[in-house]
């Protein structure tokens, strides 16, 4: 007797895959029988016609799930644009300096340096450092 027509039926009404479906085998002659969506439901509500549970893993909850440190990305790219942006600004003006003849080549070597400790967060902060130096 083939039921894949019944099967498919079964599929779109369950809303499941055909490797769950699973026909009693004593029962088959009412399955024959069912034509609509409904009879479809009565079926599995009687027994007639059962649904496997689904296989694979399970998604685990989120309750009490932490953020890992490996997928925080963003802050840090933006914390490494910012301080590429920053180191490029300060040295392009020290250099800036001593082309001008403003500041030594050993100064600007020694506040090369503190740029790249991150001594200082903006270009004011250089020139409050070299003011302090000429005093």
């Amino acid at each position: 007797m083939n039921l894949s027509k019944k099967k498919k039926l079964a599929m779109r009404t369950l809303n499941v895959g055909s490797s769950r479906i699973v026909f009693l085998e004593s029962r088959l002659d009412e399955i024959k029988e069912a034509i609509t969506k409904q009879d479809i439901k009565e079926l599995v509500k009687n027994g007639a016609i059962l649904i496997k549970e689904g296989k694979g893993r399970r998604k685990a909850s989120k309750n009490g799930k932490s953020r890992s440190m490996g997928n925080i990305r963003k802050k840090k790219r933006n914390r490494k644009r910012n301080y590429i942006i920053l180191t490029r600004n300060l040295r392009n003006y020290s250099r800036g300096l001593e082309s001008e003849g403003k500041i030594s080549g050993e100064k600007l070597s020694e506040i090369m340096k503190k740029i790249r400790n991150k001594d200082f967060r903006n270009k004011s902060q250089v020139k409050e450092y070299l003011a302090g130096v000429k005093k």
